[in-house]
């Protein structure tokens, strides 16, 4: 059986190591062509989701999708609520409502860049399905050349579920931290751009508790601000629109082929990739008796932890369960229309059970369904060659390209740059010493020492180094020669010193370094005005 990898391009991608450099790939020129690509395949796709095609639920889902981004983000910004038409491109992008490092945020001003010079709707889905993974960002502080990592917090840990169930734990720390913030990296940065947007999350916290919707709203915000005329919409939201619905319910019909082609493509990265671990790019869905495992998430309201969805068929019916207690029943069968289903599914939704789909359902939804062109960061781009395959075997078709978009910008700390290179030299420089002393005395023109002339020594070294080594003369070569190189150190010892002075003035250097020089460190601790002019810079003309 073969996979749909056969036919998958691996692309090397890698962030850009340049203060300021961008990755686009394929260029911003050939977007347009790209887009139309992707809607004529959609067109022309023959695929029978329970009785509707891919065009027709693609008609549905898009209408749905803008008339509830419109709805979502006019309760926080302003928006343009000029009626969407079916014709129109829709460009989509997606991310956790983290507060990310600026090269996450430029795909933001990309897709709104993007959407602008083509006509397009900009939709940015905000992933909060997926869990906090901490309640802390990495700030430098101290002198530039001696600057240390704090980890500040923005809330108190708490249990680990959904962002979309994530209200926030401790209001004091939460409101303070934009002052701890910029109190500790002030010394490094004098106006971080923390000073503006976290006032904007603390009134928007007395709007909604929900940790993720207060940093990704006011961070939306300020992007229109910006003059960014993107909607945005939690995925969470998506995943109740009838059109999701059933799109859900098509795949949990045919769930056992759809389990068999993405454990065997997952299994077929893994070896393209040489990946050894089984949780990468993502775990292979399981089989617990007779129940099979669906690439969702299930929860209830009462109980908000996350746990993975099973499904078992019956005749005219399908079973769902977390096999931890929760029951539940579709009426469907491969063969069935999915009304009904997509009916139960919307009442279990209004009951407070929460399925949400996992990483490569979602991007599969977006890229096939919603969008015309999905922007990827360079994580994203590596897990959907996945999709691409689930895409080619599942759905027989050839999958829609995406573009990938990402950034390094550096915080603007002025410092001297050490690199790895630098102590490599010294260490050079040191060995040298050490094996080839008379080299280094003749290089230097180190005529004299406390010892008094070193060239004789010099020339008996030469004698031996012109003497052939035998078996029977090996070993006293060796000695000769460390004797000599010891004899040898006291008119290279200043120079010893010097470098040894030199190497440890490089390794506290070079720690400095690796703080100074991250690329990962969150957009708010950069001053707006250097991010500005990077966006002026790499957004398309």
């Amino acid at each position: 059986m073969t996979t749909g990898l056969e036919h998958v391009e691996y692309r090397r991608l890698r962030a850009p190591r340049e203060d300021g450099a961008a990755l686009v790939e394929p260029a911003f020129g050939e977007v347009s062509e790209l887009a139309a690509r992707n809607r004529s395949r959609r067109r022309t796709c023959d695929y029978d989701f329970q009785g509707r095609s891919l065009a027709e639920l693609a008609r549905a889902a898009r209408e749905e999708l803008i008339r509830e981004a419109q709805r979502y983000t006019s309760a926080y910004r302003d928006v343009d609520l000029t009626r969407y038409h079916p014709t129109q491109p829709i460009y989509l992008a997606g991310h956790q409502p983290q507060l990310f490092h600026p090269g996450v945020w430029y795909k933001n001003f990309v897709l709104g860049s993007l959407a602008r010079r083509h006509q397009a709707q900009a939709v940015n889905l905000v992933i909060d399905s997926d869990t906090i993974k901490s309640v802390a960002i990495r700030v430098p502080g101290g002198p530039v050349e001696h600057p240390r990592l704090t980890a500040v917090e923005f809330d108190r840990p708490g249990p680990p579920i959904p962002f979309e169930e994530r209200p926030i734990q401790d209001r004091e720390l939460y409101e303070s931290f934009g002052g701890r913030v910029a109190e500790q990296i002030r010394p490094l940065v004098r106006h971080p751009l923390i000073e503006k947007y976290w006032p904007m999350a603390v009134a928007r916290s007395h709007q909604t508790g929900n940790l993720g919707e207060c940093l990704a709203e006011s961070r939306h915000r300020l992007e229109g601000c910006w003059g960014t005329a993107t909607l945005e919409l939690p995925q969470s939201r998506v995943c109740d629109l009838p059109s999701f619905s059933y799109f859900t319910a098509h795949l949990l019909a045919h769930l056992p082929r759809l389990r068999m082609i993405y454990n065997d493509v997952v299994a077929e990265y893994r070896r393209s990739h040489h990946v050894r671990s089984t949780a990468h790019p993502v775990p292979d869905l399981a089989v617990d008796d007779d129940w099979l495992e669906a690439p969702y998430w299930i929860w209830s309201a009462e109980d908000p932890r996350r746990r993975r969805l099973f499904a078992k068929h019956l005749d005219d019916e399908i079973l769902l369960t977390d096999r931890r207690g929760l029951e539940l029943a579709l009426p469907l069968s491969p063969e069935s229309d999915a009304a009904a289903a997509v009916d139960r599914l919307s009442r279990y939704s209004a009951c407070g059970i929460k399925i949400r789909s996992r990483a490569l359902i979602t991007t599969l939804w977006a890229r096939l369904v919603l969008g015309d062109l999905f922007l990827h960061g360079i994580g994203g781009a590596k897990y959907d060659q996945v999709t691409d395959a689930i895409c080619t075997q599942f759905f027989g078709m050839e999958p829609p390209r995406y573009l990938v978009v990402s950034a390094t910008l550096y915080l603007p700390v002025a410092h001297r740059r050490t690199t790895d290179g630098d102590v490599r030299r010294v260490n050079d420089r040191l060995r040298q010493l050490a094996y080839h002393p008379d080299r280094v005395i003749q290089e230097d023109g180190l005529a004299s020492g406390p010892a008094g002339d070193p060239s004789d020594l010099m020339e008996e070294k030469r004698r031996w180094i012109g003497t052939p080594q035998t078996p029977g003369n090996a070993a006293e070569r060796f000695r000769q020669f460390h004797r000599i190189n010891e004899a040898l150190q006291p008119w290279v010892a200043s120079e010893r010193r010097r470098l040894l002075d030199r190497r440890e003035h490089l390794e506290r250097a070079l720690r400095a370094e690796a703080i100074l020089s991250s690329r990962e460190y969150a957009f708010c601790l950069f001053p707006e005005t250097t991010l500005r002019e990077f966006l002026q810079k790499r957004l398309p003309a």
